[in-house]
């Protein structure tokens, strides 16, 4: 197969799938990937932004062999779901994203974010839990 660029050599089935082999964004050899069974997630850090109506959220994870499903929910301190996100595969092991409110104004108080892995045919591998004291919305 001719290759447009000279030092590219595609591999066999390189574009065959959803990058399979995560080959393009993990590609280091020396970094050990570990199954299923074993992937954890190893850290959970959340920051608010100063409006009070968001927080930004840090996940880091083992290196992994599958690419894991994630699930976060954020409650408030009576316990109602005000905001979440499913990640589905995610590409790395290490996450930024950014949670916004479902409620229009979000009370100050202690917050309760929980981080789920799992996988369909495990079920839930692992679980994080996080108290954040969230400030009363500016605008």
């Amino acid at each position: 197969m001719h290759s447009p660029r000279p030092d590219f050599t595609p591999k066999s089935g390189f574009f065959c799938g959803y990058n399979t082999a995560m080959e393009f964004f993990l590609n280091d050899p020396t970094v050990p990937r570990l199954p299923p069974e074993q992937t954890r997630l190893t850290g959970l850090r959340a920051e608010p932004y100063p409006d009070g109506q968001r927080l930004r959220v840090i996940l880091d994870l083992t290196p992994f062999q599958q690419r894991p499903y994630l699930e976060l929910t954020l409650t408030d301190p009576a316990g109602a779901q005000v905001a979440s996100a499913d990640i589905v595969e995610p590409m790395s092991w290490k996450l930024e994203l950014t949670l916004h409110n479902r409620k229009a104004n979000l009370a100050d108080g202690k917050y309760t974010l929980v981080a789920r892995l799992s996988y369909p045919e495990l079920g839930e591998i692992d679980r994080r839990e996080l108290v954040i004291e969230l400030p009363a919305a500016t605008a």
